[in-house]
């Protein structure tokens, strides 16, 4: 026992064998490609933000200037910004724009994908193509009539009704997104429910409404995304009425304004970024879920 405790102790790993070297190497290459690949397209999409940013943050002189860093931070660039003659109303334009018609849209939407998953009548599949066919036709083949019929029927030109108030009667983007979540929804829980006495509405609101929250997420988002960054519906409809005009729409007036003025226009971009990346950022675990789940079954 005692020759056992003082022999001393061999602490040295064995030497490595050329196969077990050649496959660590062969591992750390692997690695170094994928996690390359990785990081280069986080840069390539990572890179134009931090551009604007830092470009939002130097003095006049230097924004005109190679320099990529400010050399000081000028944080009042952004109350100057703000602070233009119309820069709110644009903000209360865009969120009335974007905050009603996500809501219109979503309401009218629900029920329409609701029937098309759900229900089993004649002319089902026809109405499904419809609705796929209206996703292929461009906004710009009708955009003429559409024009003549809100600005010299309805005379409401100079306003952005006629881009909010269609939002009330359904979109087909959001009614095949919706239907083909809510497909995904087995039929025995909507069977259970009506066997239980619940009417068709009923069973939307308190049984497959809760269960497609993701679904529902993902098409609220998507809206509002698109309302927010339209530019051209209110080029057509409010182009003429400054009191109506988008972020989007009145960015390109700022930019005319301070064309030489680079930092004050990359300040006006982040401010108008800054909401649409804070309501991903809190919102992408739902908003992912719903695509993803979206195409599970069809």
């Amino acid at each position: 026992m005692t020759q056992v405790l003082d022999k001393p102790l061999d602490l040295k790993k064995a030497p490595p064998t050329p196969a077990r070297r050649t496959a660590h190497r062969r591992a750390l290459l692997e690695w170094i490609a994928v996690h390359s690949l990785g990081i280069a397209a986080a840069l390539f999409f990572t890179l134009p933000f931090v551009f604007v940013l830092l470009t939002s943050l130097m003095s006049d002189s230097q924004a005109l200037s190679r320099d990529l860093v400010p050399h000081t931070w000028e944080w009042g660039n952004y109350a100057k910004a703000f602070d233009t003659p119309g820069f709110l109303t644009w903000w209360r334009n865009t969120l009335l724009y974007a905050g009603l018609g996500t809501v219109l849209t979503v309401v009218s939407s629900i029920p329409v994908a609701y029937a098309l998953a759900k229900f089993r009548f004649r002319g089902r599949k026809l109405a499904l193509m419809l609705v796929i066919s209206m996703m292929m036709l461009p906004p710009q083949v009708v955009v003429i009539p559409m024009y003549l019929f809100w600005a010299k029927q309805l005379d409401l030109s100079g306003t952005l009704w006629p881009l909010i108030i269609p939002m009330a009667f359904g979109d087909a983007f959001s009614i095949f997104l919706l239907r083909q979540f809510l497909t995904t929804i087995p039929d025995e829980y909507v069977d259970a429910a009506r066997v239980d006495g619940c009417g068709e509405l009923r069973t939307l609101l308190r049984v497959v409404l809760p269960m497609a929250r993701p679904g529902v997420a993902a098409v609220a988002l998507f809206q509002f995304f698109y309302a927010w960054n339209d530019y051209f519906g209110p080029q057509i409809y409010a182009s003429e009425n400054p009191g109506a005009w988008t972020l989007s729409y009145g960015l390109e007036s700022f930019k005319g304004a301070h064309h030489t003025d680079w930092n004050l226009t990359m300040a006006a971009t982040v401010l108008v970024m800054a909401p649409v990346i804070l309501v991903f950022f809190f919102a992408q675990k739902a908003f992912v879920e719903g695509v993803t789940l979206t195409g599970v079954k069809g």
